[in-house]
């Protein structure tokens, strides 16, 4: 559960008002402005306004919450924001808005007067649809739902990625080494921009003097670059601080490179990488890694749900990722970081009443009102009839036809069953990726499609080397035709070591030739 309280800016404002909130960033370079999104989907701004960074029209500071009205119903998906500073953000409709500092066209607009209002940056982007903006100090980049890289503003190393060091005053697409690729994931350091593809490489361009291109060079690069030493490591998310960066692998691995000084890159000392390097993190998986344009902080989420951080941490030079209490990677930025802004857009849940999804969670498994009860390798699990007739197909025809109080199940283990009934309560799936594979078998036996893909998801969050053949074999008895797909690219990708596990030597022979088959065809077996 987040809380906006964490961050100062906010304290002032009414326990009521605290409550509607949604969606929440706080920026500036003391951390002293805000914007957030209120559940009825309007938009308020408070703080300093340097530049007009509010988007309110005028200059002035406040700190009460004034509404932007030109962006409420607007349905924001990403944000992002400038040292400036310039703010930009993308909406569910693809559109891109952006307002604040303006001094090198970092709004796209043509021109270097600062905007007071959010404007719709519109050359060259009329007819894309944008899902994920990025800022680095003063220019900005934005992904496409084609996969393509358009970038502006500033340019004086290369970070718009022309083949130039001219700024540019409205948005350009970035091609040179990304032409025909397709880009997931985006993120900007202060001069420098990066970008992961679909086939898990990753480019970087710009500002390179403390290696956080991770090109084994100091030189600033004015077209993208691929990072040749992550050659044969699937990379799905990028994360940039002030001069360093995060990667995070298909395997839960995470890779650092770049500034140093604070230990930002956790590797023990405070020497600059060039390259990238490894971060130990104990064999825990990572499901998520942070950093911010504006600060020297590093944070990443296990898949437990565990927080670490290091790098600066109020002050301190933290040189090993350390445990923390938080079950959020923001909480770091808000705790830690100097300024302590938000190293991206916040979702925030209220909890202060019950929903109806609220309320049913807490009633699931609880024997006071329950009306039926299901005995698992003899344990109980209580459960009320009128819901599940109305969530689940199956049982709205075997309840009734029965009037039975208790129901054994036999066919499905206590955790499978469990984890069953209780998505119908809360729609969500609360196994360890292992476990998932049993869900899997029970979604496909009761026809339950929704259930079945978020089984696969599940799933492919624990995929590794050594369990992936398995996971490709559930996939194909279960005819999950998505994880299927997901597991094979994964073992392609990950060719020779998977081909040397218990798993492989074992795996059924009619399975084995398709395989081979199919990673033929896909050219895995070339060279």
């Amino acid at each position: 559960m987040l809380d906006v309280g964490k961050w100062p800016v906010f304290a002032l404002l009414p326990p009521d008002e605290l409550r509607l909130i949604r969606q929440a960033c706080v920026f500036g370079s003391a951390a002293n402005e805000a914007l957030y999104v209120t559940v009825n989907d309007e938009v308020f701004a408070l703080g300093t306004n340097c530049s007009g960074c509010l988007g309110l029209g005028d200059l002035q500071s406040t700190i009460e919450p004034r509404r932007i009205d030109v962006l409420c119903g607007k349905k924001i998906v990403s944000l992002s924001y400038g040292t400036g500073p310039h703010v930009v953000i993308s909406t569910a409709d693809g559109e891109v808005f952006a307002w604040g500092h303006n001094g090198y066209s970092q709004l796209g607009n043509g021109t270097t007067n600062h905007g007071l209002t959010p404007a719709l940056v519109s050359t060259n982007l009329l007819s894309k649809r944008v899902t994920e903006v990025a800022c680095g100090s003063h220019h900005t980049i934005a992904l496409t739902t084609d996969g393509e890289v358009f970038a502006w503003g500033y340019n004086n190393s290369g970070q718009v990625g022309s083949g130039s060091t001219a700024n540019q005053p409205t948005p350009r697409r970035v091609s040179s080494c990304l032409q025909n690729k397709v880009v997931v994931n985006i993120a900007c350091g202060q001069l420098c921009s990066m970008a992961v593809l679909d086939n898990g490489e990753i480019y970087g361009w710009g500002y390179n003097c403390n290696g956080q291109l991770g090109l084994g060079n100091n030189g600033n690069q004015q077209t993208p670059c691929r990072i040749a030493a992550l050659q044969g490591v699937n990379i799905v998310q990028v994360a940039c601080g002030y001069a360093h960066t995060l990667a995070l692998t298909d395997e839960g691995m995470v890779y650092a490179w770049g500034a140093n000084s604070y230990g930002q890159l956790g590797t023990g000392n405070k020497s600059n990488q060039a390259l990238p390097t490894l971060i130990n993190t104990d064999k825990e998986r990572m499901v998520e890694v942070a950093a911010c344009h504006t600060s020297h902080t590093s944070a990443a989420k296990t898949q437990s749900g565990q927080v670490l951080m290091w790098g600066q941490c109020r002050g301190q030079a933290v040189a090993s990722p350390h445990l923390t209490h938080f079950s959020s990677t923001d909480d770091v930025f808000a705790c830690f970081a100097t300024p302590a802004v938000t190293w991206h857009l916040l979702s925030v849940d209220g909890d202060d009443y019950l929903t109806i999804a609220q309320s049913l969670k807490k009633e699931f498994d609880s024997p006071e009102i329950s009306d039926l009860k299901f005995l698992v390798d003899g344990k109980c699990i209580h459960v009320h009839k009128a819901l599940l007739k109305i969530r689940c197909e199956h049982f709205r025809a075997l309840l009734n036809e029965t009037d039975e109080d208790a129901i054994e199940i036999q066919q499905f283990s206590y955790l499978v069953y469990r984890a069953f009934l209780e998505y119908l309560y809360t729609d969500t799936i609360n196994l360890p990726p292992e476990d998932a594979i049993g869900l899997l078998d029970l979604a496909t036996y009761y026809r339950e499609t929704r259930l079945k893909r978020l089984c696969q998801e599940t799933i492919k969050r624990g995929i590794s080397e050594e369990n992936a053949i398995t996971l490709l074999s559930a996939a194909v008895k279960y005819e999950a035709r998505d994880l299927e797909e997901f597991c094979f690219k994964f073992c392609v990708n990950h060719l020779t070591a998977v081909t040397q596990t218990r798993a492989f030597a074992d795996m059924d022979h009619d399975l084995l030739k398709n395989f081979i088959s199919k990673a033929s065809r896909y050219g895995a077996f070339k060279n």
